[in-house]
């Protein structure tokens, strides 16, 4: 080993600023009990990166954010068992602990699964935090079953079929059974159509009135995955009886949710951290992450890395960060290659 060294800030600031991402110098990490220590060869960058990151207050210590990762074993707890050293892992880690946006990164070992052979660290590096976001709440928070075809004759409208989170839960919803319905901008119809969306919808358009116009009275899950506001009252009268509305947007103003209840249709959130934040079921993670590794490496579902940039530097995780920043990105941004 050599010495530790991160990207991070010591107050939330504005990209354009030189200090909202710096080179800081770290302690070597220690494995705990049930850690593993991670030489770190890939992150990607996402949305939460960017509104953890503008709204922390300065502090002498820095922070380091980072929630995708790829990298190599070189340490581990003494009472980790399944993985050993030199093996490759993925996960998504905490936002209870340092992330991932520095050269040696410590996680722990019930979040993370081994790497499959074949896809590449950048590939890999895409897929936790999107691939059990769209996991957890398409089948523990919604109830649709986990397996190949399993949900045949249902149906699934996902608001924001073109973001990350939509374009993995798509092609596992496909992957499912499910027929798949979800809103996009026209100019993403054919990246709709390559994740396995079998009825796009044009978000301007009367939610509804495109629904049902395209031959589904009602739907058996509804995924919002944009503010949850605008489109709950559609969603509740979508919604089948016994069916689900699924969100990930904390809502700033009251949600009507009143024609859910004589359907005894539910109101779900998905946080993918409320795990770790919390210390339950910490195992499920690197489980999920487990099978969804296993249907990228069979093809099955693809990680969408539309921009990688070689290597890990503060210039390219600024380039990265700006990209996601924009919001218009399709795809997943990956800063791959390793530490300079």
């Amino acid at each position: 080993m050599t010495k530790n060294i991160g990207i991070g800030f010591y107050a939330g600031l504005p990209l354009t600023d030189p200090d909202a991402l710096q080179y800081v110098d770290l302690p070597m990490p220690t494995a705990g009990p049930m850690d593993l220590v991670v030489a770190v060869q890939a992150v990607s960058v996402n949305p939460i990166d960017t509104k953890l990151r503008v709204n922390i207050s300065e502090s002498e210590e820095p922070t380091i954010q980072g929630y995708d990762a790829t990298g190599t074993i070189v340490a581990t707890g003494h009472q980790v068992t399944g993985f050993h050293v030199g093996d490759r892992v993925l996960y998504a880690g905490t936002t209870t602990r340092p992330g991932a946006n520095q050269r040696y990164h410590v996680v722990d070992a019930r979040i993370a699964a081994k790497a499959p052979a074949g896809p590449d660290d950048a590939a890999l590096a895409a897929l936790p935090l999107v691939g059990l976001t769209a996991w957890e709440l398409l089948f523990e928070r919604m109830g649709f079953l986990p397996d190949a075809g399993a949900n045949a004759g249902q149906s699934l409208l996902i608001i924001n079929g073109a973001g990350g989170v939509g374009s993995m839960m798509a092609q596992l919803a496909h992957w499912a059974g499910l027929k798949v319905i979800a809103t996009a901008s026209p100019r993403h119809f054919d990246w709709l159509q390559q994740h396995h969306v079998d009825v796009a919808v044009d978000y301007h358009d009367n939610l509804i009135e495109s629904v049902q116009r395209a031959g589904f009275a009602t739907v058996d899950g509804v995924a919002i995955l944009h503010q949850t506001e605008p489109y709950i009252m559609a969603a509740t009268k979508l919604v089948a009886p016994l069916g689900h509305v699924g969100a990930l947007v904390t809502p700033t103003a009251p949600l009507d949710v009143t024609l859910l209840k004589n359907k005894a249709a539910s109101l779900d959130f998905e946080y993918m951290f409320a795990k770790t934040d919390n210390q339950v079921d910490l195992d499920s993670q690197g489980a999920i992450l487990l099978r969804l590794a296993g249907l990228l490496a069979a093809g099955t579902i693809t990680s969408d890395v539309t921009t990688n940039l070689t290597p890990i530097t503060v210039d390219n995780l600024r380039e990265a960060t700006a990209a996601v920043e924009t919001g218009h990105t399709a795809g997943k941004v990956v800063v791959s290659g390793g530490w300079e």
